[in-house]
């Protein structure tokens, strides 16, 4: 089994830094995990979903989505509640509501089939869990990526922008 497993987000990245980054990262495999597979704004246009593939096809980087992965439009609703409750944008959040945790980990991650991602591991080198938030304290990917270390014994590592 695969040893490694990164995540990565679109914020703060071009495409030309996102793609060097999953390479110095040995990243052969992208697996989004967004729900809608588009960034608002012409400055992230490179990661709505064909652009982004065409950029990691030609870095020879497969590509695959797991929609089931992704968090309801009704559970990033509670996040988007509590980020205005405290006053931050989708940009700055530092960490997920608590509540927002046990929901998506319950109504989500608890019944995906994680063997359905889990097959889809790179043999060949690392794998990245992918979605929107710079950080991933801040996003749902950081969920994910616990858990497949936890199923399969992999190592984790968050990519950021430099």
């Amino acid at each position: 089994m695969v040893g490694s497993l990164r995540t990565i987000g679109v914020y703060g990245f071009d495409v030309s830094a996102f793609v060097t980054q999953l390479e110095r990262a040995d990243v052969r495999l992208l697996l989004d995990v967004r729900q809608r597979r588009a960034v608002r704004g012409a400055e992230y246009a490179w990661a709505n979903s064909l652009r982004l593939q065409a950029a990691l096809a030609e870095a020879g980087i497969a590509y695959r989505h797991h929609r089931e992965l992704a968090p309801t439009t009704e559970l990033r609703q509670l996040q988007y509640a509590e980020d205005a409750r405290q006053g931050v944008s989708k940009r700055k959040r530092r960490e997920l509501a608590a509540d927002y945790v046990r929901r998506y980990t319950a109504e989500i991650l608890d019944r995906a089939d994680l063997e359905h991602a889990g097959s889809a591991l790179s043999a060949i080198g690392a794998t990245a869990l992918f979605c929107v938030e710079r950080d991933p304290e801040a996003c749902h990917r950081s969920l994910v990526a616990r858990r497949l270390a936890e199923r399969y014994g992999l190592s984790v590592e968050h990519l950021r922008p430099r």
